[in-house]
């Protein structure tokens, strides 16, 4: 069988029914783009309640980096399952805890001893970063750049820029956060060009927060997405993570790469900020580390996680069971995965750079790894974004059978699985260029 395959109108009967109890019974606050109902997946392909198979290249979220229900995953859930589930890692001891912390701090690039702090989520990983940075350094600010996203809990939501709509209604924030420009070089803030550039944006930061409104003495952290995520997938020039890491170690300020949805391999190396020879002093992660179960890590260097009993912890933080699929997960990374998205990303890029010939929609292509985005635009001189465009696309992509995402106001995702193959590639970009053509016919693009 040809897959994707659809065989009921989108969405089918049972679908429609649990939609029906969903609007119900759900808090109406989870964005959903369009009606898919997940009944089982396995590998790269997700079935909806009616049967219909989907080709997933959004990777739950970039979360599914083995793919669905990878069977070493599966197995050491279930062994683990078998034996204990839950006694408490705040306070008593897990085996599988210490050891997956081990492993981190081997694979983690920060020099000297590292400590980890184990979470749920990507935005308690964050919290953590937040209260240890003021915890060590004893100073209340931290900078994070627009565009960025870092969680929805009230502190990761301070830092958080990227879409007005996850502030609003929710002030207070926490004090003490600025915000700066990111390199966000499609659309730079400051009309430069990559051949012009002089790190305007880096000197917001040295020029105007620190003389006007954030004296550097006060600020305890600089946190930054290596790759930004829900912002559209930006991928800075080197010089800027090199440049952002002078000035945090020129100003002993602590430097947090919050690595949630760019780590575990998904960039073709284990972290995102390895693509730009810094160090930073903790790390965040989360989303893709135990394959679809929650674990949230915050690392750090050893002497920088100090605090003492009780000053953090987590009930359900490095649970047993996250911690067998974070280490199965991790196995399957070091022996091939982490090759193969440095492998079909070189190609998936490839291929949407031929499309970008023959599409005008398509104004910018970036990325790293299996971790890329494609920005549309109504017309590439003017770069006026194309947002009713994108989320069109995404639909329709979603009613062939393609399961792919938005980032940022109007740029598309591809976040697939890391076990993902040419063919499976080539089976998804022939739906999205078809629908590419479409919409580009009806809105009459040249």
């Amino acid at each position: 069988m040809k897959y994707p395959f659809i065989k009921t109108s989108l969405p089918g009967p049972k679908s429609k029914e649990l939609l029906e109890k969903d609007k119900k019974f759900v808090s109406p606050s989870y964005t959903r783009p369009y009606p898919l109902t997940v009944r089982k997946a396995h590998g790269m392909l997700v079935e909806d309640m009616d049967g219909n198979i989907f080709l997933d290249f959004a990777g739950g979220i970039a979360v599914n980096i083995t793919g669905h229900t990878h069977p070493k995953v599966v197995e050491a859930i279930k062994k683990q399952c078998e034996e204990l589930i839950h006694m408490s890692g705040t306070d008593f001891y897990y085996p599988l805890q210490v050891i997956l912390a081990e492993k981190l701090a081997q694979i983690i690039p920060i020099k000297n001893e590292k400590k980890i702090f184990f979470g749920n989520s990507g935005t308690e990983a964050v919290e953590a970063a937040i209260k240890l940075a003021r915890y060590y350094t004893k100073k209340p600010g931290i900078i994070a750049f627009y565009g960025s996203f870092h969680g929805r809990t009230l502190g990761s939501l301070s830092l958080t820029a990227s879409k007005a709509i996850h502030r609003k209604n929710m002030a207070p924030f926490l004090p003490n956060v600025f915000h700066a420009p990111y390199a966000y070089c499609y659309r730079c803030l400051f009309g430069k060009e990559i051949n012009n550039c002089q790190l305007e944006c880096l000197s917001f930061i040295k020029d105007f927060l620190f003389s006007k409104v954030a004296p550097p003495d006060d600020i305890a952290a600089i946190i930054v997405e290596p790759i930004q995520g829900e912002g559209g997938y930006n991928v800075p020039p080197e010089k800027f993570m090199k440049g952002l890491n002078e000035i945090a170690k020129e100003n002993e300020i602590l430097l947090i790469i919050d690595e949630v949805q760019s780590g575990m391999g998904r960039t073709g190396k284990w972290f995102a900020y390895e693509h730009f020879d810094i160090e930073p002093d903790i790390v965040t992660m989360a989303k893709g580390i135990a394959s679809g179960l929650p674990l949230g890590v915050c690392a750090s260097r050893a002497d920088i996680m100090i605090w003492e009993p009780g000053a953090h912890a987590s009930t359900f933080g490095g649970n047993p069971v996250s911690c067998a699929a974070a280490l199965a997960t991790i196995d399957l990374l070091e022996n091939g995965l982490i090759s193969n998205a440095k492998e079909m990303g070189e190609y998936l890029l490839s291929k949407l750079h031929e499309l970008q010939k023959d599409h005008p929609l398509i104004g910018d292509i970036r990325g790293k790894g299996l971790m890329v985005g494609v920005e549309l635009v109504k017309n590439r001189e003017t770069k006026e974004k194309a947002e009713e465009e994108r989320d069109k696309i995404v639909y329709r992509c979603f009613e062939k059978g393609l399961i792919i995402l938005g980032a940022g106001e109007n740029s598309i995702r591809f976040s697939p699985p890391l076990i993902i193959k040419k063919e499976e590639i080539d089976a998804g970009l022939e739906i999205f260029e078809k629908v590419l053509s479409d919409v580009e016919k009806e809105e009459k693009y040249k």
